[in-house]
């Protein structure tokens, strides 16, 4: 499904992420950690062409990046904690702008999209929260809707950066149970990570980085026996409350690209 071989990944000539080669197979469930800085966000926005390939070949769905048209099937959930209270919009709303790549910016809605978010929504658990406005969400609620929003293009893959940061344990736990039926219901999952507890049931591998290298491809449980493990919420490390984000409701169309020399997560 992806597959990476001698690649670099940076902002113009600054190199970032140097030398990985990393498979992700159709219905894998696949952790991302490392500390820091590590070059852990700045891979997986490669992956989805959102900064520089400064060397070596990324195939999508057997196909090289360059030639891959059908970016709906890689879903994205960026590292962002809140949604804008800066913009009046429903949960629906919000979730159904995750279908423009399917039907375009000035495309009507039809019922076979309405039908997609509404399940999209079953599944992170917002069905009843459909009509409400998203600034009277809790910040844990609030990542359920973008993921919604994600799955509201039908993915096959989906990529997440730092799905539980600043989330409290009650919601940790909702979304472990969300992680838990998309990977039942095949969906590959790839997530930029500090917290391994809410993936642990549905985890295949671990990836860990550090000084933006692949130093451990494997198993959870070998990587949890590991050295590399210090550090990683294999407990209950949580992230402080982060600031509210300032990114408003046209921001949720398509994931911003990041600036030349933005800093890695």
């Amino acid at each position: 499904m992806i597959d990476v071989r001698g690649a670099s990944f940076g902002y113009a000539d600054r190199v970032v992420v140097t030398g990985v080669d990393l498979t992700v197979r159709a219905g894998e469930t696949l952790a991302i950690v490392g500390g820091n800085g590590c070059g852990k966000s700045t891979l997986v926005k490669g992956l989805l062409g959102l900064n520089d390939r400064l060397a070596g070949e990324v195939f999508l769905f057997g196909q090289p990046a360059q030639q891959f048209h059908r970016r709906h099937l890689l879903g994205y959930v960026p590292q962002r904690h809140t949604l804008s209270a800066t913009a009046s919009a429903t949960v629906s709303e919000v979730v159904a702008s995750g279908r423009l790549p399917l039907r375009g910016l000035f495309g009507r809605l039809r019922r076979s999209d309405r039908e997609v978010i509404a399940h999209s929504l079953d599944l992170v658990g917002l069905g009843d929260l459909a009509r409400a406005e998203v600034d009277t969400l809790s910040g844990g609620q609030q990542r359920r809707v973008l993921i919604a929003r994600a799955l509201a293009g039908e993915p096959a893959a989906l990529l997440m950066d730092e799905p539980t940061a600043g989330v409290d344990v009650a919601n940790q736990e909702v979304l472990a149970e969300v992680f838990d039926r998309l990977a039942r219901r095949g969906t590959t999952l790839l997530v930029v990570t500090h917290e391994i507890d809410p993936l642990a049931a549905v985890l295949h591998r671990v990836v860990a980085m550090s000084a933006g290298r692949i130093v451990y491809d494997g198993p959870l449980p070998d990587f949890l026996d590991s050295p590399l493990a210090g550090g990683i919420g294999h407990g209950h490390h949580h992230d402080p409350p982060p600031p509210a984000s300032t990114l408003g409701f046209d921001a949720l169309a398509s994931p911003p690209s990041p600036r030349p020399g933005e800093p890695d997560h």
